[in-house]
């Protein structure tokens, strides 16, 4: 019976072995640990027993060895047996000859061969664990393609990939993701942690690093490293801006990321749902970069401060908005790709009559004033450009509606002030004007009175 019962447990964790993807060596070395502690439950030591270990063959054999001594010197009946008792399994046996006896695993009892599968399966899946982690924590920052099986209450997303169960967050979906059980799904792997000694899997479309591995997918320059991307500002659906370098003077990088008309980028656009790709070309010269990273734009000047970590940008007064983006979009992409905090300040002409937005700290209060100048109102004019909505939208909604309509409100008011006060100025030089030559006429009479006189008189 005890070839059966061995056939049994090798062949079965030898099967298991192989779908896990366990090496001969591995599995030889666990089921040698298990059978050997079982021994040591039933004898309590393990040294004077061998076991070999055939997984070809499904065989299994313990032997137990022990020395022949006589009966008054046996101390230890695990490694030693007595003369008599010796010749009575082999009469040939002399005194200190080794004794090597079968030991079948049914006389170990059903619990402990029980007990021996069960740690046999725990082995595996700690090794199948460990497995796992190595393989994943290599593969960081690689794009995988895997199936959707499942999509949780919370919208997290459990997907397989060769039978490893990887985990996509809500957080790292693109906002216009759509996905059902069964669909493919491509991510890239961005961390491998340990819970609860199981290891999981995270990975992400969301992830600046998934987009760097799209374009050296499908931009064999960039996977060549002739075209090098130096830097990534992504808002994950909407807009991304990456910078890129040319080793090669010969190839322009921005048209080689594009490619013939936008068919490379067009398919990095597609797997992103439609996300607004902006291509830059890199350089080292920081205030050129704010410009290059400000586009479509059109900067006029950049005042850089000494550290290199704040810069004053100023633009047409046409051309505010598109600096700053939908929403703020622009120039916080702008902002986290150069790595420096941006202020757009409005081109004024001179005979312009305007009011800088500073003016209006005591009405509004300087953290009001902070976040109009954050989104490039920097005049009062400026701000009357827009309306109620278009100042909360930019702001997103740290300035209200009712806020923004009372802005707008004093603002309009101050012109209208303003305008009284230019009114009445006008209307009273007016008036004192043709006084001012009524009298002189009256003046030039008498004087012209006078002259005559004295001329009748000589």
């Amino acid at each position: 019976m005890q070839p059966d019962l061995s056939q049994i447990i090798v062949q079965s964790f030898t099967e298991i072995a192989k779908e896990k993807g366990m090496d001969r060596e591995t599995l030889l070395e666990i089921l040698e640990d298990v059978f050997r502690s079982m021994i040591r439950k039933k004898y309590e030591s393990d040294e004077a027993f061998s076991v070999i270990l055939n997984p070809d063959r499904g065989e299994i054999q313990i032997l137990h060895v022990r020395e022949v001594v006589p009966a008054e010197e046996l101390t230890d009946s695990v490694a030693e047996i007595s003369l008599e008792d010796a010749k009575e399994q082999d009469p040939d046996l002399e005194l200190y000859d080794e004794y090597a006896q079968d030991v079948s695993i049914e006389s170990f009892g059903r619990r402990a061969v029980t007990m021996a599968k069960q740690q046999l399966s725990q082995r595996i899946r700690e090794i199948e664990k460990e497995n796992i982690f190595d393989e994943y924590s290599d593969r960081i920052g690689e794009i995988i393609l895997g199936d959707v099986y499942q999509v949780r209450h919370n919208f997290d997303i459990l997907v397989n990939h060769n039978g490893v169960e990887l985990y996509l967050p809500k957080s790292e979906q693109i906002d216009k993701d759509r996905y059902r059980k069964g669909d493919s799904i491509r991510a890239v792997v961005t961390e491998v942690k340990r819970f609860n000694g199981t290891p999981s899997v995270v990975i992400s479309r969301t992830s600046p690093m998934f987009l760097e591995r799209l374009f050296e997918n499908e931009i064999p320059e960039v996977f060549d490293g002739v075209i090098e991307i130096m830097r990534i500002a992504r808002e994950p659906g909407n807009r991304s801006k990456v910078a890129v370098l040319s080793h090669d003077e010969r190839i322009d990088p921005v048209g080689a990321c594009v490619g013939m008309k936008g068919v490379r980028i067009h398919s990095v656009v597609r797997e992103l749902q439609n996300e607004n790709i902006d291509v830059i070309n890199y350089t080292s010269d920081k205030i050129e970069f704010i410009k290059r990273a400000l586009q479509p734009a059109n900067v006029l000047n950049v005042e850089l401060n000494e550290d290199g970590t704040f810069a004053k940008v100023l633009v047409p007064a046409d051309e505010v908005s598109k600096a700053i983006g939908k929403n703020g979009v622009n120039i916080r992409l702008a902002t986290r790709l150069t790595e420096c905090e941006i202020d757009v300040y409005r081109e004024v002409e001179e005979e312009t009559d305007d009011i800088d937005i500073m003016e209006f700290v005591e009405d509004f209060g300087s953290e009001m004033i902070e976040e109009l100048r954050q989104i490039g109102l920097d005049t009062a004019r400026a701000v009357m450009d827009l309306d109620a909505d278009e100042i909360v939208a930019r702001t997103e909604s740290r300035i209200t509606k009712e806020l923004a309509e009372n802005i707008l409100s004093v603002i309009a008011f101050e012109f209208e002030e303003e305008d009284e006060a230019a009114k009445t100025e006008d209307s009273t030089e007016e008036s004192v004007a043709p006084a001012s030559s009524k009298e002189a006429t009256v003046t030039d009479e008498i004087v012209e009175a006078e002259n005559t006189a004295e001329t009748d008189e000589a």
